[in-house]
């Protein structure tokens, strides 16, 4: 197994059993910390989401849950998490078709829901 002594790096993701989570296994990935915007934060947030549903791809888990990445302690908009979140989401389930049979989003709040509802319908 590999350890990353230094912490995982922002936007990759590792598997590891769920312990006594009613689960299969638990992915593991770090969102960026919100810096304004321009330190690259939307392609690290991208690359979270991505990474953590090619990893479920590879491993042939067809239902994944997510949060809303790095809109905690981190600090990122939800608004603008939201969309990163939404499109790339979208783009992985378009390049992958037929891999996934549910992928979740598992909100913190009203607020959340109804950003993260207003940034799906504008995909839609």
């Amino acid at each position: 197994a590999e350890s990353y002594p230094d912490g995982l790096p922002t936007g990759e993701a590792v598997a590891t059993t769920a312990g006594e989570l009613p689960a299969g296994a638990v992915i593991h990935t770090v969102g960026p910390r919100w810096k304004g915007g321009d330190r690259g934060e939307e392609s690290l947030l991208a690359s979270a989401y991505r990474r953590s549903l090619e990893l479920a791809a590879d491993e042939g888990w067809r239902v994944v849950a997510f949060p809303s990445i790095s809109t905690g302690v981190y600090g990122y908009p939800v608004e603008a998490a939201a969309a990163v979140a939404l499109g790339t989401i979208r783009d992985v389930l378009g390049e992958r078709a037929g891999t996934f049979d549910e992928v979740r989003m598992v909100l913190f709040s009203d607020a959340d829901l109804d950003a993260y509802r207003r940034r799906l319908q504008m995909l839609s």
